[in-house]
């Protein structure tokens, strides 16, 4: 028995992924049986102390992991992705011992870097936790790096990858998957809604999305338009679509809420889904299955992205340790997409 064993080692030993250990442990949900068995035996022959990590990790009187969202006070929070962001580091943070607080920083505040200096200052952090695009602000990364806090980035780019512990999907495979599943419908005139431009992650989504049309051949780059996530940017850019000439059979967002608005303003044009334009999404959100049509989109774990983030940092890893972990994501195929119009088999 090894009194020191974590929870990498009982994952190992009982062949399945941290998150489930995780869930064995709270008695969650979705697990089967004969998973939980064994996990449950594996925690019995290596001696596992769920403790153990919470003091690790206090290493004094520190018992907060916060959580930071990224908000502006001028746009509209994307209330799903936040909530699953708060519950999945609710459920890591059970696990440990440990309370989980909140905190919504604009990523356009001048002052930003001086307000989490002063947060971790007051407050005494065990651990951060940052939501995209704060986990690719380098400079705000490196005010808590240099406090001492540990720091996991979630859905991060490749350059703050580089320089802390992150976690998220593949989101260039991710765009690939949405890129790949229009072309084998036959679509060759495409459009994609982009995220933010300081979005790394949904910058890397575009990419992939990009590879998928070279495969097929299509070397006419896609119409496109810049939202920021929130539904009424997609309403616009569907406008914008809608007054040019454009022929686009198909387009992509790079989030659900965008992909509502496009839906709506094709609705209102008197556009038939998917029978004139198909539209995907990126997020799964609820939302996605009762628009109509219900939306093909990314089902991507954002609640087990900030759990794994917790137990991060409940390694206790050095601020030097730049491992990148990713979790599995999965096209959900639904009935906003099809063949383009008058297209044979494809």
């Amino acid at each position: 028995m090894k009194s020191s064993s974590t929870i990498d080692d009982v994952a190992k030993a009982a062949g399945v992924a941290r998150v489930t250990v995780s869930r064995v442990l709270n008695n969650g949900a979705n697990v089967r049986p004969e998973t939980r068995e064994r996990v449950r035996k594996a925690v019995e022959a290596l001696g596992y102390s769920v403790n153990q990590q919470a003091r690790a990790l206090a290493s004094g009187a520190a018992r907060q992991i916060m959580l930071i969202h990224a908000h502006s006070p001028d746009l509209e929070p994307n209330s799903y992705y936040n909530s699953g962001l708060e519950l999945g580091a609710l459920r890591g943070c059970s696990s440990l011992g440990f309370d989980l607080v909140a905190r919504a920083v604009d990523p356009d505040d001048d002052d930003r870097f001086r307000l989490l200096a002063s947060i971790i200052e007051r407050e005494r952090p065990a651990g951060l936790i940052l939501s995209p695009p704060l986990s690719d602000d380098i400079d705000f990364i490196a005010i808590a790096q240099d406090a001492g806090v540990g720091v996991v980035a979630v859905s991060a780019g490749e350059r703050a990858r580089g320089r802390v512990l992150a976690v998220g999907i593949d989101e260039r495979a991710a765009g690939h998957a949405v890129g790949r599943h229009l072309t084998l419908l036959g679509h060759r005139s495409v459009g994609y809604v982009k995220g933010p431009h300081e979005h790394r992650s949904a910058a890397l989504r575009y990419t992939g999305f990009l590879e998928a049309l070279r495969e097929a051949n299509i070397a006419v780059e896609p119409w496109t338009a810049t939202g920021d996530f929130t539904f009424r940017s997609g309403v616009e850019a569907a406008e914008q679509l809608l007054r040019g000439d454009t022929g686009v059979t198909a387009i992509a967002c790079a989030n659900d809420d965008m992909a509502a608005g496009v839906m709506l303003a094709l609705h209102r044009a008197g556009r038939d889904i998917p029978g004139a334009i198909s539209v995907t999404g990126f997020d799964d959100t609820p939302m996605s299955e009762v628009v109509w049509p219900p939306l093909t989109t990314i089902r991507q774990p954002i609640k087990d992205l900030t759990e794994r983030a917790v137990h991060l940092l409940g390694e206790n890893r050095p601020n030097d340790d730049v491992q990148h972990e990713l979790l599995p994501f999965e096209l959900v195929i639904r009935e906003s997409t099809a063949r383009p119009p008058l297209q044979g088999p494809a």
